[in-house]
């Protein structure tokens, strides 16, 4: 049985092998943000990174990259948009930890989507807040193991490990009881813009503007159905078939490489 991970890896990205992608332009405004090092979107002495997509995923910036890229910011102020459906949780862990040892404040920003993996990466932030229609989602980690009883007795044990790492700071942020955040993460718990303001988990819920009334419809362009229960309302349209579920997926990743071809010309 494949793992969320597995399943929301194979559900949106497009199957190639990972490697350093330049050009990539998640925000469309015309930057090249496949490295932090290579040109964050700077205003004056403030930076602003997008976390768009899956975080360790295929086509994604190497971690090493956008750590590198973090130490070498000379800016006072780093602006974090979060807009993710999770991903590989020790290289969300080293961007974090790298995001903490900055001198400057960091601010993030749930435009859409923090789940699982985004969800701790956020916590990096001195400051969160969420637009309207945004939702953080907390769930235990999974992995995958093949061997004998040892080896799996191993596989839990670092599980346990990393369950218990990150309730810890769920509980730092929340000042919730660790049995209670640990409850809510078995669940798989997603929390809208209140609930998470409600939890503590983050701290305020942004002015409503265009651009946060866009939350839903960024969080759609995910597979949500790799995870054990979305809320319904962020699932694709009810009576949409596959083949064009499908479509449409193929279609938006293939606009999206003819942008990235233009931006190179």
């Amino acid at each position: 049985m494949k793992t969320a991970i597995q399943r929301l890896l194979a559900a949106n990205g497009p199957g190639r092998l990972p490697r350093i992608v330049t050009n990539y332009d998640p925000d469309w405004d015309g930057d090249d943000d496949s490295s932090p090092a290579f040109d964050p979107d700077m205003d004056g002495d403030q930076a602003t990174m997008f976390f768009y997509d899956i975080i360790g995923g295929w086509d994604q910036p190497a971690t090493e990259d956008i750590v590198r890229g973090i130490r070498a910011l000379k800016a006072s102020t780093i602006h974090l948009r979060i807009n993710s459906p999770g991903g590989l949780v020790f290289e969300s862990v080293a961007i974090k930890t790298a995001l903490e040892q900055h001198p400057a404040q960091v601010i993030a920003h749930v435009d859409g989507l923090a789940a699982s993996a985004a969800s701790t990466l956020m916590l990096a932030a001195d400051e969160i807040e969420i637009a309207p229609g945004g939702f953080v989602m907390i769930h235990n980690a999974e992995t995958f193991a093949w061997g004998n009883k040892e080896i799996m007795a191993q596989a839990i044990a670092m599980l346990e490990a990393i369950d218990g790492s990150i309730a810890a700071q769920y509980g730092a942020r929340t000042g919730l009881a660790l049995e209670d955040v640990a409850a809510m993460m078995a669940a798989e718990t997603w929390l809208s813009a209140q609930d998470a303001v409600d939890k503590k988990l983050v701290d305020r819920i942004a002015a409503p503007s265009r651009a946060s009334n866009r939350a839903s419809n960024l969080i759609s362009r995910f597979d949500l159905t790799a995870y054990r229960n979305p809320p319904a309302a962020l699932l694709k349209p009810p009576g949409e078939s596959e083949a064009l579920a499908k479509a449409r997926a193929l279609q938006a990743h293939n606009e999206r490489r003819l942008r990235l071809l233009a931006l190179g010309a």
